[in-house]
């Protein structure tokens, strides 16, 4: 099988081609990426643990689910398809912003990714594909922020920095996809 190929972008997220996924992460060549957070009607937010055998940041609890635009596809196309993939549902999904991130890992892969952001509603369990996903929960916004101060080492990367910079656009954005 082909690796995954991730597409490079400049800082205004126009594509400049395109990088098999481990050489991107390798040589941490800002690419294009998007981190779905799916909440319910309690205004809780469903959290995903990470599979064991994930090559970067395994065990560690993040959003709903998060991965990297295919070329051609949208980032609503991307996130709903990495939902199905990964969490065995499908919903409405919304963007609501992008911001670039660099954050190097222990064995020596880096994230530099423009993430977009994007929320949807569901009120029922997920089905998970266990080569993805270890484990799942519901937590209100100020637990997982209230969690992720006590236990910092337990979260990857780009979540802390989705939640420390976006916390009162993501808990003011609850109903958004009712609107």
């Amino acid at each position: 099988m082909e690796e995954e190929k991730v597409i490079l972008v400049n800082t205004k997220d126009e594509p400049i081609g395109l990088m098999p996924k481990m050489e991107a992460h390798e040589k941490a060549v800002l690419h294009r990426a998007f981190s779905v957070f799916i909440m319910n009607n309690k205004g809780e937010t469903m959290l995903q643990q990470r599979a064991k055998d994930k090559y970067h940041s395994p065990l560690l609890w993040t959003n709903t689910c998060c991965s990297h635009q295919r070329d051609g596809e949208t980032n609503i196309q991307a996130g709903k398809r990495r939902l199905m993939e990964e969490m065995g549902f499908s919903t409405e999904l919304r963007e609501l912003f992008s911001f670039i991130y660099k954050a190097p890992f222990d064995n020596g892969l880096t994230e530099h990714e423009l993430d977009h952001v994007m929320m949807g509603h569901y009120n029922d369990s997920p089905q998970i594909n266990p080569e993805e996903v270890e484990g799942w929960k519901w937590m209100q916004p100020s637990e997982i922020q209230q969690d992720i101060a006590q236990n910092p080492d337990t979260y990857t990367a780009w979540f802390k920095i989705i939640f420390e910079r976006f916390y009162d656009y993501l808990t003011d954005n609850k109903s958004a996809h009712e609107s």
